[in-house]
């Protein structure tokens, strides 16, 4: 049973109500941006919840168990407000949603109806469609170690151990010259080998795309670099990045690139299909001991 503000409870008790929906979505950045479906501007909370970005809420649902309870938010992009750049980047990927019933004639008075994060985001067009996915969400993601081969942590995660901030595992550098939408020439690499940063991560400093991540798929010391998806804005010839070396989770690039084999979170050395379906022979020294 949810708690309701006295005043906003007496509103409601007259049944001619003025009320609006406001969303407010908080980026990882720590960017904050408001929208509502009132017809101007509302404030509380320190935000400013706008109305001239079209958006618009589809019904919300709860449920008392533990299933996952989603809506959407859909409305027009603006540059002003949502750009479609930014969502084509990524950079509003797991933000925050609070989803408030306001009286906008006293914005005091109000119910936070819905708290969850941003889950798939659609374009069309000028318009966006973005799921918002109930907290409850978080319980389905698969949690525990893996029984495999492949380590199973990131590497320069606690777990790994690794300091990437070692310069043997770290670089910075400037894009020269470009080669496609995920793909270009850059300073900074000549001290390393071929495939050093392959499997790394690779941070914007610079540019539209500046503090957003990518994951690098080639690189060579010669400076061409390849990355597994396209930056979400036009990489510009100037850009600035940092990169850090990258693990392709096998034991033996654990051993000798990293030296990191005490920490190694695979199993090596766990019997493979072959083992599953083999069987003894009659030519073989089937004599009980260790199998070879």
């Amino acid at each position: 049973m949810r708690a309701l503000d006295p005043d906003l409870q007496t509103h409601l008790n007259t049944g001619a109500t003025t009320l609006a929906t406001c969303w407010r979505i908080t980026r990882r950045d720590g960017f904050v941006l408001g929208f509502t479906d009132h017809d101007r501007a509302l404030s509380f909370d320190g935000a400013e919840f706008l109305p001239d970005s079209g958006a618009t809420g589809s019904a919300l649902s709860s449920s008392a168990d533990l299933a996952v309870d989603n809506a959407d938010i859909e409305g027009a992009l603006s540059d002003d407000a949502l750009s479609g750049a930014d969502l084509a980047a990524g950079r509003y990927d797991g933000a925050e949603v609070e989803v408030f019933c306001v009286n906008w004639a006293a914005p005091d008075q109000r119910l936070l109806l819905k708290k969850g994060v941003i889950g798939e985001v659609k374009r069309e067009g000028n318009a966006f469609r973005a799921e918002l996915r109930g907290l409850s969400h978080a319980l389905d993601q698969p949690t525990g170690r893996v029984y495999q081969r492949l380590c199973d942590v990131n590497v320069g995660s606690a777990a790994c151990g690794v300091d990437l901030d070692d310069p043997t595992f770290r670089t910075t550098g400037e894009v020269t010259a470009l080669r496609d939408e995920q793909s270009f020439i850059a300073n900074g690499f000549d001290t390393f080998s071929d495939g050093w940063f392959a499997h790394g991560l690779l941070t914007w400093q610079t540019g539209a795309n500046a503090g957003l991540s990518a994951h690098i798929k080639t690189q060579a010391s010669t400076g061409a670099i390849a990355l597994w998806l396209p930056a979400g804005a036009a990489i510009q010839v100037g850009d600035t990045f940092s990169a850090t070396a990258g693990c392709d989770k096998r034991f033996a690039t654990c051993q000798s690139k990293f030296s990191n084999a005490v920490n190694f979170r695979g199993f090596p050395l766990m019997p493979g299909n072959d083992f599953v379906i083999s069987y003894p022979l009659k030519s073989e020294k089937n004599d009980g001991g260790k199998l070879r």
